[in-house]
């Protein structure tokens, strides 16, 4: 689980908490990084 989250069981909720982190990372916004990891999941699945 992310760090906030240490010591719970990890669940797709905790995902922001790993955005942000990227975000931080790669000197992005969160909404920049969504935005990016969404369009790279599309792309992975050939979604659209």
């Amino acid at each position: 689980a992310p760090v906030p989250m240490r010591g719970k069981r990890n669940e797709p909720a905790f995902v922001k908490h790993t955005c942000a982190c990227l975000a931080e990372l790669h000197n992005k916004t969160v909404e920049e990084m969504a935005e990016i990891t969404t369009a790279n999941a599309k792309s992975l699945f050939k979604i659209n």
